[in-house]
């Protein structure tokens, strides 16, 4: 065993160390060790932001990659437009658990979402919370489910329906 100095707080560690035990960064003895996962963002930006953001992983501080950008991609990311586990878009995400007004996700809140669980002025999954509700089970002042048909929820549906093949067109 031999003594290194960690690249973080320079404090005399093994370089067999797999943190420092100061400062708790991980692999202190190892200059090249960059963290876990990827991080790559594009050269142009928009309002100071990269048009596109993608991180996964941990830095070489142990801290998060979080994905900024116009386009942010990762595990945790927030941007116009968003595609992460964990997510904040701010016109579009999709996802595991997604906040955004138009979003598709297992866990979706926002405007108009759509996911397994969906909360949102208009949402449709499996368990929703709405104004106007399309699900197996939800709770919505309109709900179209299968225990319930509110004719201003099949309207609403149908209608957004008859707009979305009219755009398909």
């Amino acid at each position: 065993m031999t003594l290194a100095v960690c690249r973080e707080c320079r404090t005399e560690v093994s370089d067999q160390a797999r943190s420092c035990p100061r400062c708790g960064a991980p692999r202190p003895a190892d200059p090249a060790w960059s963290g876990t996962g990827f991080e790559w963002q594009s050269s142009r930006t928009l309002w100071g932001y990269p048009l596109v953001h993608i991180a996964f992983g941990r830095d070489r501080r142990g801290k998060r990659r979080v994905a900024q950008g116009v386009i942010a991609i990762g595990q945790f990311a927030l941007g116009l437009i968003t595609v992460a586990q964990f997510g904040v878009g701010l016109l579009f995400g999709f996802g595991q658990f997604i906040v955004a007004p138009a979003a598709l996700a297992q866990f979706a809140g926002g405007l108009a979402v759509i996911g397994q669980f969906a909360a949102g002025y208009a949402a449709v999954g499996q368990f929703v919370l709405a104004y106007y509700g399309l699900a197996q089970l939800g709770l919505a002042r309109f709900l179209w489910s299968s225990t319930a048909k509110d004719p201003e929820a099949v309207n609403f549906f149908l209608s957004v329906w008859e707009a979305v093949k009219h755009f398909m067109k």
